[in-house]
């Protein structure tokens, strides 16, 4: 019996698992399916494009977000009522152009930003999908908060500083800063390197649960859409709807530290001895709700970016999957 066993087994052709199996759902057309080999590549490209295309379009709404975010109480300093009252100063005061001071610095950072954060996450994602090419929960949160850190420490901690700084310069009787390398220059030499990474802590940690938040939804969504088929086609307006949803969940989880992070970027960052420092001054001085200031002109903002970057994003990755190898 163990020799007519030993003889079959002699006798089989032998067979060998494939180490590098094919991955179908890495293969189909759509934004999510570039070649394995590239999708890191292809994602930092199109993320810049993406960046640069989306700032332009939605920067006036940032602009007075920060302004009201570094408004003080009533009383103190406080210069606008309200979202219209700080248009209209502003316009008044500096031109309809007035509304895109701070848009160069934003221009400048918003192309490597966007890159990076597009770029970090498909790179992220394709290591962390399961045999269906699917991200559970965890998985998803992990992905968002990897690109949101790498685009917080590498870009956007010294954009937003240098950005802060120069709409707060404005706010004074006599601004200093007479253009982007002036300002920078200048920003340098009074406070060395430290002086653009200002707030890193609540940068990284709004960036942080930015992107956490907006592609959890987002991959949520999708995934929900798709009803499990993962070569179903998401049209672009349902991408740019799926978008705005995740922008706004992203605007309710983190104002709170949007605002720490701007009041530490700013011209008076000085008073606060940190991020703890700062939270407890605002809480003292201005009350619980300071902490959402800006709220509203940041959920029109982030809604219309969020929804143009996928949407953006999305049409560009098809198009690189049909033309890029």
């Amino acid at each position: 019996m163990d020799t007519f066993w030993l003889a079959q087994q002699l006798t089989k052709t032998p067979t060998f698992k494939n180490p590098f199996p094919r991955r179908p759902w890495l293969e189909e057309s759509g934004a999510a399916a570039p070649s394995p080999g590239n999708t890191g590549i292809k994602g930092i490209v199109a993320g810049g494009i993406t960046g640069g295309i989306e700032i332009c379009i939605t920067y006036p709404t940032e602009y007075v977000k920060t302004q009201l975010q570094l408004d003080g109480k009533a009383g103190a300093g406080k210069q606008y009522s309200g979202i219209v009252d700080c248009i209209k100063k502003t316009v008044k005061g500096h031109g309809v152009l007035g509304l895109y001071r701070g848009l160069s610095v934003l221009i400048y950072g918003s192309i490597p930003k966007s890159a990076m954060r597009f770029g970090a996450f498909e790179t992220v994602k394709k290591r962390l999908v399961d045999s269906e090419g699917k991200l559970n929960a965890q998985t998803r949160l992990l992905a968002g908060l990897c690109a949101g850190v790498c685009e917080a420490v590498l870009v956007v901690t010294p954009m937003e500083t240098v950005k802060v700084k120069f709409i707060n310069d404005q706010r004074s009787s006599n601004p200093r800063y007479r253009g982007f390398l002036h300002g920078v220059t200048l920003i340098i030499k009074e406070s060395g390197v430290k002086g653009v990474y200002q707030g890193l802590a609540p940068t990284v940690m709004r960036q942080g649960s930015n992107q956490a938040i907006r592609f959890f939804v987002m991959e949520t969504l999708k995934d929900w859409y798709k009803g499990g088929d993962n070569t179903k086609h998401v049209p672009k307006l349902v991408v740019g709807a799926f978008g705005a949803f995740a922008g706004a969940a992203s605007v309710f989880g983190n104002t709170p530290i949007d605002v720490i992070k701007t009041r530490m970027q700013g011209l008076e960052a000085a008073k606060y001895k940190g991020t703890v420092d700062c939270i407890i001054q605002v809480w003292k001085k201005e009350g619980p709700f300071a902490f959402y200031k800006g709220t509203v002109p940041r959920l029109s903002r982030v809604c219309l970016d969020v929804a143009i970057t996928f949407m953006v994003y999305d049409s560009f990755m098809e198009l690189f999957t049909k033309i890029w190898p």
